[in-house]
């Protein structure tokens, strides 16, 4: 993938992780478009970076997907690189589910609709160019467990087997598609505060463009670089573990 000279769509890239993304690749002299739900974020971020081009987007929304798709290909027709980054990270304790159906149903929306829907809108256009990519931004979690975090583990499980099947089906193609295996990263996702242990944010991002740099097309980062090469018993003997360490943590969760 070439790091200069493209234009780039981030979903989610107002705050965090797709924010850190935005930041880069503008310093590598690319035109990059952020999208998210509120229009304010957007407006902060634009305030940092006035390059930016901003969009408010649901991408839990199959309408908001289509017309986002329809905007960027029809004033951005250069658009090479669509990066699926927008998610959310829920706690949910299975012994007692006390949210109405919806609730738990958008994660599965953002996190996984969202970038899959994306995916098969851009791949038509991207087809027709040159130095094309899509860049998914999965999880440690795809590849262990979260225990406390269930629904949000089984999304970016389900992101890491859809990237598997679209690199071998756009293996013939211009496109090339990058999974990111982020751990914990010091950012909200998930609420404020909740992971002031995990990576710093410019350290994380600062890696993942070296791995783009040196054309890996799985990056990870710290614990889950381990965790791609692990073992799938080391993996669930790790989410054992760490399920064990977040009760100790956490010991009302499940009372």
């Amino acid at each position: 993938m070439n790091l200069s000279g493209n234009t780039i769509l981030i979903t989610g890239g107002a705050s965090g992780i797709g924010l850190a993304f935005a930041e880069r690749f503008l310093k590598k002299g690319n035109e990059v478009i952020i999208v998210g739900r509120r229009e304010e974020k957007l407006q902060e971020a634009k305030a940092k970076f006035p390059q930016l081009h901003t969009r408010v987007c649901n991408v839990a929304n199959k309408e908001d997907r289509k017309e986002l798709y329809e905007w960027v290909t029809s004033k951005y027709p250069q658009v090479n690189i669509l990066v699926n980054n927008a998610g959310i990270q829920q706690r949910v304790n299975l012994l007692n589910v006390d949210q109405d159906w919806d609730y738990y149903q958008n994660e599965i929306a953002i996190n996984v609709e969202g970038p899959m829907h994306l995916s098969m809108l851009f791949i038509p256009h991207f087809k027709k160019q040159k130095d094309t990519a899509i860049i998914n931004v999965s999880s440690g979690l795809a590849l262990m467990p979260g225990v406390w975090v269930p629904i949000y583990s089984a999304t970016k499980a389900a992101i890491n087997s859809f990237t598997v099947s679209l690199r071998h089906q756009l293996a013939q193609t211009s496109i090339e598609v990058i999974e990111i295996f982020p751990p914990a990263v010091n950012t909200d996702l998930g609420g404020a505060g909740l992971h002031t242990f995990g990576a710093p944010l410019n350290d994380f991002a600062n890696s993942i463009f070296q791995g783009f740099e040196n054309g890996e097309l799985e990056i990870g980062y710290g614990g889950t670089e381990n965790r791609l090469k692990g073992s799938r018993e080391e993996n669930l003997h790790g989410a054992k573990m760490a399920w064990e360490g977040f009760l100790k943590n956490n010991p009302d969760f499940i009372s």
